[in-house]
């Protein structure tokens, strides 16, 4: 899993530098830091693109077991 890094002293003095008080710039970085932990990564979404890819293979198997039936059926009852 990808960890990001994030420096959480680096931003609240940059925002304190910027005009923010104390208590607002702690503020806004817990909210950065809190965000930060539910970001999705590119491992996401390569499980659910795996997960996606079996489930539409299995019903790809289905289908063409399903038109070979009908096919068999069709046959069957004109030939």
């Amino acid at each position: 899993m990808t960890t990001i890094t994030f420096d959480t002293l680096e931003a609240t003095r940059r925002l304190r530098d910027a005009g923010f008080d104390e208590k607002q710039s702690e503020t806004v970085v817990r909210v950065l830091s809190d965000a930060q932990s539910q970001l999705v990564t590119r491992e996401h979404f390569d499980l659910k693109f795996a997960l996606m890819e079996a489930k539409l293979d299995k019903v790809g198997w289905m289908l063409a077991a399903v038109m070979a039936l009908a096919a068999a059926n069709f046959a069957k009852q004109y030939f």
